[in-house]
């Protein structure tokens, strides 16, 4: 039986994908719109979480819009029906066009950090087309690997990581990922971490996120500090049909001579590139995720940092 539910959504993919990747990419874009826009009516689990998600943001002010959340919510579906009809359109090998209108800023901080030989950490969130970044960034400068979970469906996995894995590019998988990591930066590799989902209370701290606390992986800042590993905020952003991919400076991390305070200040600057990001294109994040989750709000309004 789940077997034959796998097969099923690899031929409800292909159903969608292919004839998407074929048609011309401004009308492919459009067509994932719609997409987009349909999953917002349909799904509407992930809707409630988006809209209840933006509702909050605001109310804590950690976020300034004139936009009704609901607005916010349905423009961050369209967003994901067009970063699907782009990822497809590469995946079928008719993405050439896409990742050529992808203009990336600020490759003058790489290339600096590269040059330290100590390996690079990008610290992203899914912002944008977040997979468009990893490839662009793979066909247009250097090879990246990616913190990836394995999708439940094998089928479906495989055909993710080969596209995923066009120029290039690696995957590591969530599930033993430190030593390979580690193994990246030892040989002067690029790394790329999304640090926006909610941690287990062992994986991270509460921190401030958009007003509200929230647990965030520490990870990044230890990897950081036991390897020397440079820290470049980057991510990706639509601007009419073209991509900008903007890559930051390199993050000084924290002097303090306490570790855990240290930490908590890394994560917390680590994580401020995130906020900064969703102020400015608050429709192109992935509010659809229980950011917030299994936070008390007494744990963070009154002050106290669990760690």
């Amino acid at each position: 039986m789940r077997r034959a539910r796998w097969l099923l959504e690899i031929a409800l993919f292909a159903s969608l994908s292919f004839p998407i990747a074929v048609i011309p990419y401004t009308f492919a874009v459009k067509v994932g719109g719609v997409l987009g826009l349909l999953l917002f009516y349909v799904w509407g689990g992930r809707r409630r979480i988006a809209v209840e998600n933006i509702r909050k943001t605001l109310q804590a002010g950690g976020l300034k819009t004139t936009a009704p959340p609901e607005a916010v919510a349905r423009e961050g579906f369209v967003n994901l029906g067009r970063s699907f009809a782009e990822v497809v359109k590469i995946y079928f090998g008719f993405g050439s066009g896409i990742l050529g209108n992808v203009e990336i800023r600020g490759i003058e901080h790489y290339r600096k950090a590269k040059s330290r030989n100590r390996g690079i950490m990008f610290i992203t969130g899914h912002c944008g087309n977040w997979e468009l970044m990893a490839l662009a960034f793979g066909a247009c400068e250097d090879r990246i690997s990616t913190i990836a979970r394995a999708q439940n469906n094998p089928y479906l996995n495989r055909i993710l990581e080969k596209a995923r894995s066009r120029y290039g590019n690696r995957i590591i998988y969530k599930k033993g990922a430190l030593k390979n990591i580690l193994s990246e930066l030892k040989k002067n590799g690029v790394v790329g971490i999304l640090m926006d989902q909610a941690v287990l209370k062992d994986e991270g701290y509460i921190i401030d996120f958009l007003g509200r606390g929230a647990w965030t992986t520490k990870m990044p800042a230890l990897i950081a500090r036991k390897t020397g590993a440079a820290i470049l905020p980057a991510f990706i952003s639509r601007d009419g049909d073209r991509h900008i991919l903007s890559i930051h400076p390199e993050v000084q991390l924290a002097q303090t001579g306490d570790t855990e305070e240290a930490l908590i200040e890394d994560t917390r600057r680590l994580s401020s590139f995130i906020e900064e990001y969703i102020r400015q294109h608050p429709s192109e994040w992935l509010w659809i995720h229980r950011r917030w989750k299994r936070v008390e709000p007494s744990s963070f309004d009154t002050g106290e940092i669990d760690s």
